[in-house]
């Protein structure tokens, strides 16, 4: 993986997957829960918050040309310090992929499998990131250009096939239930934009680290619209929205697409490519954390490390 040097699209399309691939998941509903009919006015918010914290990570990252936060962490605080952030940092990627993995899996099985063990479902998802790891790591990115792509054009269609079922007065009052609950407590939705933790690994594996700026910028801002127009959908049209507990909130929208009596029931493709970006998502932080985990021991080769460095049920 060291080896590889992935160009500018590649970098952005992975800092968004990892952001797009929370919102497929329970994510727009506790944006939701938190400010309610304020949800779109947060969002707004706390996308200016992101885009300027990124900005401040690009900053720091110029100090030290194609180096990323082990490597800094190693300069400022030695090795010992190295091994602490590569530790925290391993242990926060592997765990919320893992719980991630379990939470969609989980309406997988509520959905469509009702009666298969979901360790089954679970099993197959393994064995795709297993297969991805062993590939090289511009293969893995370069089917994430094709899938990713999909991802973002569903959602649009998603918020426009379903424009006639909107009741834009449910984004009132636009300070839900309060200024304090918008601009403060919301900072939690902050969370949304956890991809930005990506952009601290990236400039070695960059051909043109010169763009950093870009990449950060772009990547923020194309999720912000992206995470704007997911919980707006929901919260146009779903008034009981905020108390349900489905796992996959966009999953219900789906359920209203209709053209005519030939175009329904379109929720099926909506989930097979939601299926292949979440197998993109793994495989991009299993390689990470591979990657780190690399630079903490020395190891030269990822191959003893592909089966371990996975998400796996056990940490649910």
């Amino acid at each position: 993986m060291t080896k590889s040097k992935i160009g500018t699209l590649e970098s952005i399309m992975l800092i968004l997957t990892i952001i797009v691939t929370h919102t497929i998941s329970s994510l727009p509903r506790e944006i939701l829960v938190l400010t309610k009919s304020a949800s779109i006015l947060n969002l707004i918010y706390i996308s200016i918050l992101a885009i300027m914290i990124s900005y401040l990570i690009v900053k720091l990252l110029n100090n030290f040309p194609g180096s990323d936060l082990i490597d800094i962490a190693q300069y400022l605080g030695g090795k010992v310090f190295k091994n602490i952030i590569g530790i925290i940092f391993i242990f926060f990627f592997l765990v919320s992929s893992s719980i991630l993995l379990r939470n969609f899996c989980e309406s997988l099985k509520i959905l469509y499998y009702p009666m298969t063990n979901i360790l089954f479902i679970i099993a197959m998802f393994i064995i795709a990131i297993c297969t991805a790891n062993r590939l090289d790591f511009n293969a893995s990115l370069k089917t994430n250009l094709l899938i990713l792509p999909l991802v973002l054009v569903s959602m649009l269609f998603l918020f426009f096939a379903n424009m006639n079922k909107f009741v834009p007065e449910r984004m009132f009052p636009i300070f839900g239930d309060g200024l304090f609950n918008t601009f403060v407590l919301g900072l939690g939705n902050l969370a949304s934009f956890g991809g930005i933790a990506f952009l601290y690994f990236l400039p070695p594996f960059l051909k043109q680290p010169e763009k950093m700026k870009k990449i950060a910028l772009v990547s923020i801002g194309i999720s912000a619209i992206y995470l704007i127009l997911c919980v707006s959908t929901l919260l146009f049209m779903f008034s009981f929205f905020i108390e349900t507990n489905e796992i996959t909130p966009l999953y219900n929208a789906t359920r209203y697409i209709e053209f005519g009596s030939f175009f329904q029931r379109l929720e099926a493709v909506f989930l097979l490519i939601w299926i292949l970006a979440f197998a993109c998502y793994i495989s991009i932080v299993s390689k990470f954390a591979m990657n780190i985990f690399k630079k903490l021991t020395n190891i030269e080769t990822k191959k003893p490390l592909i089966d371990i460095f996975r998400p796996s049920d056990s940490w649910n």
